[in-house]
């Protein structure tokens, strides 16, 4: 009894922490959200506060007026799942025979995965691809494919390797225990890589500003940055408005797919 006793206040304790980590967390979205809603009069107040007093949606209005948000979250949404889909369709294979046949090879492709990046820009340049969304998304997937590999690497060798021998004991294929008996068990391993790639690619930055010099190519990272004046002075309101609506696709496309990445890996792996 005093050892349940002793682990109450422990577990209060733990909990009340876990609750201020999570409001440390989310104190920027929060005032990002409070921000975008707010009219001017109360963005230039010296006393600000956390709920506006007359919430307007103007901010949102002149955002949309004063950049091309739609045309630059299209050409940001088709860089990041572009590179999500590549880096995950090329890093799943290579994963799988690294982590299960280890040598010269599987060594050597890692090491070509990681001095690719070297290379990169010299490939795009000759390719004629540096003002392109093309040539961005083969950025994303090198830039990303070397921590694709290692999370995937991870998840194969999570996986047992006499499951596999298993479903060869009973008849099965190379081919057919790869798809039937490991793909499923490494179906979170994969979401949670792709996740990775496409919130890297939407939010990054520095590659899609030196890239893409057309105003029409540019992604919404890039488009952000317009709301500062020329003397370095943000257009706060909207600029928080347009912030406010970038961060949703990553909280969408994390909502949706956190069943995924949470599901039993193991799940189905007992034989019938």
């Amino acid at each position: 009894m005093s050892a349940l006793k002793a682990s109450g206040p422990a577990r209060i304790g733990q909990y009340l922490a876990l609750l201020a980590y999570l409001v440390f967390l989310a104190f920027p979205f929060l005032w990002l959200v409070s921000t975008a809603f707010k009219p001017a009069p109360e963005l230039a107040s010296l006393h600000p506060t956390w709920i506006p007093k007359d919430p307007t949606a103007a901010n949102f209005r002149q955002a949309f007026d004063e950049q091309p948000l739609l045309r630059a979250a299209g050409n940001s949404l088709v860089a990041a799942v572009a590179a999500a889909v590549i880096a995950v369709a090329v890093a799943t294979p290579l994963a799988y025979v690294t982590a299960r046949h280890r040598g010269r090879l599987a060594s050597a492709a890692t090491g070509w995965v990681v001095i690719s990046q070297a290379f990169l820009f010299l490939i795009l340049k000759n390719l004629h691809l540096i003002n392109s969304v093309a040539g961005l998304v083969m950025v994303y997937v090198v830039w990303s494919l070397p921590f694709a590999l290692w999370m995937l690497m991870g998840y194969v060798r999570a996986v047992p390797a006499e499951l596999e021998e298993a479903a060869a004991v009973d008849g099965a294929g190379r081919i057919r225990t790869l798809v039937s008996v490991t793909a499923p068990l490494l179906g979170p391993g994969i979401v949670a890589t792709a996740l990775f790639a496409f919130v890297t690619a939407w939010n990054e930055f520095f590659f899609a500003l030196v890239l893409l010099k057309s105003p029409e190519k540019q992604t919404l990272p890039v488009v952000l940055t317009h709301f500062l004046g020329a003397e370095g002075v943000a257009d706060l309101g909207p600029l928080a408005a347009a912030a406010f609506l970038a961060t949703l696709p990553s909280l969408v496309v994390f909502a949706v797919l956190q069943r995924r990445i949470t599901g039993g890996t193991l799940a189905g792996a007992v034989k019938s």
